[in-house]
This record gives C-alpha cells, sequence and structure tokens, in this order.
C-alpha cells in the first residue's frame, strides 16, 4: 500500500476514534462528531486528508446504505395507520417550510432551480438526533413523541423528490424545464420496475441464498442487491440512493428484513461517516468566521421559524399548546438530509463559496443545538407556560382527580387496551373498584358511555398518577404496548407509592430486568408467559400432576423466566420478535486443537466475560451446569448462554485462548 495513503487513513481513522469517543462519554450525537473529524482532517483544517474523487465516491455509497436503512423501516401501512392530523402536520411543515425556504433563496438572487432544493434542505431535520433523544429520554411514546417520529419519517420519504431535483441542476444552478420534466414522468416508472424487480426478483434470490446457510453468502447478496438497485436508478437517470430506498422498502416487507439491517449496519455506519465526514470538509472555518453574522443568522432562523411553524401547524390541526410547542421544539433545526442535498448543489458548483460556507454553518450550527433543545422541550415547555400549557396540564391532573375522588384501595389501570380492559372486567367479578388511564379519547369516550371508570390521562406524568390517587391505591397494572412509556409510570409510581404492589405487562423480555429495577413487582413478558402456559398444558396432558405443573410454572417466574429467556437463534420467519431478544444459547464444539481441550471450566472464566455456561454434551449425554473442576476434552459441546457479543468473545477464548 502507498505510504501516503496509508498515513492519510492513519490520519482519519485516529481522529475519528478519539472524536467519537469523546462525544460518546459526553453523550453527543455520532453525526456533530463525523461533521468535526472531516473539518479537522480536510484540507481547510489540519489538511491531513484531501477532498478526492475515491472518497466522494465511498461517501455517496453511505447515503446509498443510509436510504437503503430508510427503506427497511419504512412501513406504507405504518404510515397510512397515522393519525391523519398528524400526517397533515407532516404535509404542511415540508411544504411550508420548503416554500419559504426557496422564497427566500430566490430573493438573494438564487436561481429557481437551486432554491427548490434549499427550501427542501431546510425542510428537513435529523431523524438520528430526534430519535436517539427521545429515546434515552424514554419519550418516543408520548404524544409530542409520536408526532415528531411521524413528521420526520414523512421528512425522509419526502427527501427523494428533491435529491431527483439536485440530480438534474445544471452548473448555473437552473434546471431545464423539459429535462426536469422528463425526469420526474420517468422517475414514477423506474420506482415501479424496482419495486417490481425486488418482488420478483430480489426477493427469491436472497430466500435461495438464505437457504444455502452461509451467513458470510447471504451479506454478500444483501450488498448485491443495495448496489445494484442504486446502479439501475443511476442508469436510468435518477439519484442512486432513490433505487436504494426503493429495494430496501421491498425488503423490509419480507422476513429478511432483520437480518439484511444486521448485515449492511456495518457499512452503512462506517461510510455514512465518510459522507457526513466528507460534508465537514467542505467546511472551511476562516469562511464561517468570516460570515459569522449571517451564519448565526441562518441558525436562529432556522431554530426559532421552524419551531414556530410547527407550533402553529400543530394548532391547526388540532394539537394541544403544549404537545404542538414540544413536536416543534424536537424538530427546530436541520438535519443529515439538508446536508446531503446543500453538499448536491455545492458539488454541481450552483453556488458560491461564500453561500455554501454560509448555509453549511447554519446547519451544522443548528444541529449542534438540536440535543438541547430536545432534551429540554418538557422544560421549555413548561417555562413558556402563557401559551397555556401548564394551565391544560393542571386541569387534566383536576379532571383525573375528581374521578379518583372517593376511591380507597382501588387498582389503577394504564393503558386501557384489550389487556387493560380485560384486567378490569376480571376486576369487576370482585367487585374490586378499578381507575383506568388512557390516552385514546375515542377509546375512552366509548368506555365511558357504557359505564367504565376511564379517564383521559398520561400515566406517564406524575402529576396524572397522583391524581389518580396511587398513595392509596392498592395495586397498580401497567399493560401498555411501549416499554418505554411503561418504565417511566414505573419509576413515578414507585416514588408516589413506595410500598404499593406493580404489576407490568411488556412485549418481550428486552426490559425486564429494567422494570424490575425501577420497581416493578412482578413484570410478564407476552411471549415467554405464552411459552409457559403451552408448556404446562402439554404437561398436564401428558399427565403430570396439577400441583406439580403449578410448583414448576412458579419456580420459572420466581427465577425471571430465566429457563426460557435464552433459545438458538434462526432465520425463520416464525420467529417474528428474534431480533427483540438479547440473550441466546450457542453452541460450541470443541476440535482437537482448541484451546479449551484439556482445561477445567474454572480456567474458561466464562462468568468474567458475560457468559453462563448452560451444559456440556459429551458423548450424546448432556450435562446441564456441570461443575467447575470438570476437564474438557476434544468432541465435548459446550452450549453457552448470553448477549451475542459476549457469545462472540467467549467463543474465541473457548478455541484460541
Amino acid at each position: 500500500m502507498n505510504g501516503h495513503v496509508l498515513a492519510q487513513l492513519l490520519a482519519l481513522l485516529g481522529t475519528a476514534v478519539a472524536v467519537l469517543a469523546g462525544f460518546r462519554a459526553l453523550r453527543l450525537p455520532a453525526v456533530l462528531g463525523y461533521l468535526l473529524v472531516g473539518l479537522l482532517v480536510g484540507p481547510h483544517g489540519l489538511g491531513w486528508l484531501p477532498d478526492t474523487e475515491l472518497t466522494r465516491t465511498l461517501a455517496e455509497l453511505g447515503v446509498v446504505f443510509l436510504l437503503f436503512t430508510v427503506g427497511l423501516e419504512f412501513s406504507l401501512p405504518e404510515l397510512l395507520a397515522q393519525s391523519r392530523a398528524t400526517a397533515v402536520l407532516g404535509a404542511l411543515q415540508i411544504l411550508v417550510t420548503a416554500a419559504l425556504g426557496a422564497a427566500v433563496a430566490v430573493a438573494f438572487g438564487l436561481p429557481w432551480g437551486v432554491a427548490a432544493v434549499l427550501g427542501g434542505a431546510v425542510a428537513m431535520s435529523s431523524t438520528a438526533i430526534v430519535v436517539r433523544q427521545l429515546g434515552e429520554h424514554l419519550e418516543l411514546g408520548t404524544r409530542h413523541g409520536r408526532a415528531a417520529v411521524a413528521v420526520l419519517l414523512l421528512q425522509d420519504l419526502a427527501t427523494l423528490p428533491f435529491l431527483v431535483l439536485a440530480s438534474r441542476l445544471g452548473g448555473a444552478g437552473t434546471a431545464a424545464g423539459a429535462d426536469l420534466v422528463q425526469a420526474l414522468a420517468v422517475a414514477p416508472l423506474v420506482v415501479a420496475g424496482l419495486y417490481l424487480g425486488g418482488r420478483w426478483v430480489a426477493q427469491p434470490f436472497l430466500a435461495w441464498v438464505g437457504g444455502r446457510g452461509s451467513g458470510e453468502l447471504f451479506m454478500l447478496a444483501a450488498i448485491l442487491v443495495v448496489i445494484a438497485a442504486a446502479g439501475l436508478a443511476g442508469q436510468a437517470g435518477l439519484s442512486a440512493p432513490l433505487g436504494a430506498f426503493v429495494a430496501g422498502m421491498v425488503l423490509g416487507e419480507t422476513e429478511f428484513r432483520h437480518q439484511v439491517e444486521e448485515d449492511i449496519r456495518p457499512f452503512r455506519d462506517v461510510l455514512l461517516g465518510l459522507f457526513f465526514a466528507t460534508i465537514g470538509m467542505l467546511v472551511d472555518p476562516r469562511a464561517v468566521l468570516a460570515h459569522a453574522g449571517p451564519v448565526l443568522a441562518l441558525a436562529a432562523a432556522l431554530v426559532a421559524g421552524k419551531g414556530l411553524l410547527v407550533l402553529l401547524l400543530g394548532r391547526l390541526v388540532g394539537q394541544e399548546w403544549g404537545v404542538a410547542l414540544r413536536t416543534g421544539l424536537c424538530l427546530a433545526h436541520a438535519g443529515e438530509f439538508g446536508l446531503l442535498l446543500v453538499s448536491q448543489v455545492i458539488g454541481r458548483g450552483a453556488l458560491s463559496p461564500a453561500a455554501g460556507q454560509v448555509l453549511l454553518g447554519g446547519i451544522v450550527l443548528s444541529m449542534a443545538a438540536a440535543p438541547v433543545l430536545v432534551h429540554y422541550n418538557g422544560v421549555l415547555a413548561r417555562r413558556l407556560g402563557f401559551l397555556g400549557y401548564a394551565r391544560a396540564l393542571r386541569a387534566r391532573e383536576e379532571g383525573v382527580a375528581a374521578e379518583a375522588r372517593g376511591l380507597e384501595g382501588h387498582v389503577v389501570i394504564a393503558g386501557y387496551g384489550r389487556i387493560g380492559q380485560n384486567v378490569v372486567r376480571l376486576l369487576e367479578e370482585d367487585d374490586i373498584p378499578c381507575l383506568a388511564l388512557d390516552l385514546d379519547p375515542g377509546r375512552v369516550r366509548e368506555a365511558r358511555e357504557a359505564g367504565d371508570r376511564v379517564v383521559y390521562g398520561d400515566a406517564t406524568r406524575e402529576g396524572i398518577l397522583r391524581a389518580a390517587g396511587i398513595a392509596r391505591a392498592r395495586l397498580l397494572v401497567v399493560s401498555f404496548a411501549d416499554d418505554a412509556a411503561a418504565l417511566r409510570t414505573v419509576e413515578h409510581a414507585r416514588r408516589l407509592a413506595p410500598e404499593m404492589p406493580i404489576v407490568v405487562r411488556t412485549r418481550d423480555d428486552r426490559h425486564l430486568e429494567a422494570l424490575l429495577a425501577a420497581g416493578a413487582t412482578e413484570v410478564l413478558p407476552e411471549g415467554l408467559e405464552t411459552s409457559l402456559m403451552i408448556g404446562a398444558q402439554v404437561l398436564l396432558l401428558l399427565g403430570v400432576p396439577d400441583s406439580e405443573v403449578t410448583r414448576r410454572i412458579a419456580a420459572v417466574r420466581a427465577d425471571d423466566y430465566r429457563l426460557l429467556r435464552r433459545f438458538f437463534h434462526g432465520h425463520d420467519a416464525d420467529e417474528p420478535g428474534r431480533g427483540a431478544y438479547l440473550a441466546r444459547l450457542h453452541a460450541v464444539p470443541l476440535p482437537a486443537r482448541a484451546w479449551a481441550v484439556g482445561r477445567t471450566i474454572e480456567e474458561l472464566g466464562l462468568e468474567r466475560l458475560g457468559v453462563e455456561l448452560i451444559a456440556v454434551r459429551r458423548g450424546g449425554i448432556k450435562v446441564p451446569a456441570p461443575a467447575l473442576d470438570t476437564r474438557l476434552r476434544e468432541g465435548d459441546v459446550l452450549i453457552l448462554g448470553g448477549e451475542p457479543e459476549a457469545l462472540e468473545r467467549a467463543e474465541s477464548r473457548i478455541l484460541q485462548g
């Protein structure tokens, strides 16, 4: 390898490791870290890495993989299932912001083609930053969280036509009318062709490859599908990422979705990091400082303008002041797709260097403010109480308190879906009073008309739980499908009622320990409970006494379902939740030259690696939990339990030492 190229690679990787480690320690988004890396090592920084054609090509591949994973996560039924108000909010936000941005660009003398693309750029927000911040603060299941994520999904989808327009810009920043009309006419045909090709060719191809049983072959086939779809779209004169998006959308509807996503993720993350680094390389700190006024003005306009616009549009579609304000704060910035569109315009020479630096600087600065705005969206909404947010919260708490007045020793039901309603039916048979909280206005209205004691209220809010009389309640049942919301509810309830039993329903076992640590008395994972009930029925049908079956079920529950929480993962379509379970089983055969042969189980140090030895199979006999002084032999099979990374480390130690 050329020594100069090797030095550049080492400089890039070393800087990236150092910067991203610091950003991770500070809990800052990796996107901003990669931008800083590009700024530091690029031609305007330390000059360690030039802006070459090869670098740009690799960065474009990162965008291709990004759009592919967006397509994997895109669900048309899920999009159609969004409330009409949320869909209208997202569509209006994109259209109005893009129109205003384009109008400002035209006012500054830019051609209409460039202005339209830049309008689309400022309309986008950062999906990566918002989703991560909302997830860390357990707000994805809140009303403003759901609204923000739905708008982000529409924004990601709306990027595609702007990419088509950007690909048609000429050097002067104009787009020929006939050329653009042709592109817009061809685009639906190309998308339809790619979609049908994915259904008729890519899906059967991956099914055939998956049947070969080779993970490496499947990964290569997945990459081939991504690159082929991007290449076909590019050959048709459209944006390559558009083809990758369609391919992802097709495969996202199949049983291969999770496996493809896992295989593609390493390539996507590295190449996407390189893309953001190349964006950082475009930023000239000296030019940004020289135009500090316009850069700050643009960043302030993005934050204030988009935040205010989403607030007003949210009110227009019927959101409460507080929800609309918090949604606006979450979306009040530009995002990675905005950077992508701006870089496309700059790459085509359609912007002057000064204008390009102002745009890049303003977008990056607004993205730097995004984590703070999302983190403190609740605090800011309460401080801006003149908008009625605090007053509305107090009114809702008073309504819940009025419903709970006179209740003592009752059961509070958080979530009045199917499970919550079934629990209430059982309680009613024993005349046990209960009060249910739910956030679906239609369901609350219909249930109240039927005589059920249910009230509109967010159980993840401490004030609502207090108003529901949680301190004098006998028990709390949390039946949310959203584990993050359930965790917040448990934390608040435990503070208000330290001794009260709390029963929580969860979809799987991913959050079982977190819910127990937060104070849940019993956590019932749906999948594990189903397995337990089927197993119990099988034992009864085989003649095992009722008392023995009851004892064994109680033992499994008392051990936090440990017996059931690990299983051998495969690629079968009948394991819809397989990607949700971290703990798994893994069998490691010992060949003659394995490091572990001749050593005792204690010498392996598996516990220090976070792995449990479930059993050892020797000569066709499986020995559960063998003694630590058991010496291993050639041909033994070690059955391990743990999370994927820990299992990889353990297997490496067992085989290689």
